[in-house]
This record gives structure tokens, C-alpha cells and sequence, in this order.
């Protein structure tokens, strides 16, 4: 299932502390919002409601200041748990994020699938189903 998606705050301004307390930010609030709105979320889930799930990312940030990539996932996965795409990130065993050039206003294109995979995805191609464990 392809998502395309606002370009998320970085973690480092996705919480708060307030007090003795971490909040999600209003930046961060608003983005969850955002992302809820696009994909129709706050319903029931989705599938796979239970199941293991592959999760891929490509960033296309808003402009060619250094980021660090891994600072845009929790913000993603959380807004995707909290619009019902999944019924808990931990359902997550396969994540990757893959840097693209910048774009106005930056953007977000996600893959979700069942895990295991049967196709790459960065590249498509079909994948080993071969597990050397079971032998």
C-alpha cells in the first residue's frame, strides 16, 4: 500500500518536556493530525491489524541541509499507528529509509507490506525465500 506524506518534524522537534512530562510537541500534534486527515485515520485498522509488516521509505526532504535520516522515523511510525495503518509499530521487522533528492516542502513516499517479503524494496527485484535457519 503506497502513502505519499508530509515531510515529518525531526524527532529532536517532535517531543517536549514539560515539567517532569514528554509531549508530543504542537509540530508534532500537527503532523499526526495531518497524516491522520490524508489517510482517513482514527477508524478501525487496517490490515494487516496483527500480522508482521515490512516498512520502506523514501524522504525527499524540503531542502539540502544535513539531516539525519533516522530522526524521521518515529514520527512516521507513530502517525501511521495513530491513523490505524497498523495496530502497533512493533508489528515492524523489516524498516528502511532511503534518502532521494529535495523537493518543495519535502515529502514522504511509504510502503507497507506483510512481512515476510517476496520482493525488495529498494529495488523490486524478487527475493531469496531460502531461510538457512530452518535447515
Amino acid at each position: 500500500m503506497p502513502l505519499t506524506l508530509p515531510y515529518p518534524p525531526s524527532v529532536n522537534h517532535y517531543w517536549r518536556r514539560v515539567g517532569p512530562r514528554t509531549l508530543i510537541s504542537r509540530e508534532g500534534r500537527t503532523f499526526r493530525r495531518n497524516v491522520c486527515a490524508l489517510l482517513g485515520g482514527g477508524g478501525p485498522r487496517k490490515p494487516p491489524s496483527g500480522g508482521r509488516i515490512a516498512l520502506a521509505m523514501d524522504a525527499f526532504p524540503p531542502d539540502h541541509r544535513r539531516r539525519d535520516l533516522d530522526n524521521i522515523q518515529k514520527p512516521v511510525l507513530d502517525a501511521l499507528e495513530h491513523a490505524g495503518v497498523y495496530a502497533d509499530d512493533s508489528q515492524i521487522d523489516l524498516l528502511v529509509t532511503r534518502r532521494r533528492e529535495a523537493v518543495p516542502d519535502g515529502r514522504l513516499l511509504v510502503t507497507v507490506e506483510e512481512f515476510p517479503l517476496r520482493r525488495c524494496p529498494v529495488c523490486g527485484g524478487p527475493l531469496d525465500t531460502h531461510n538457512p535457519e530452518s535447515n
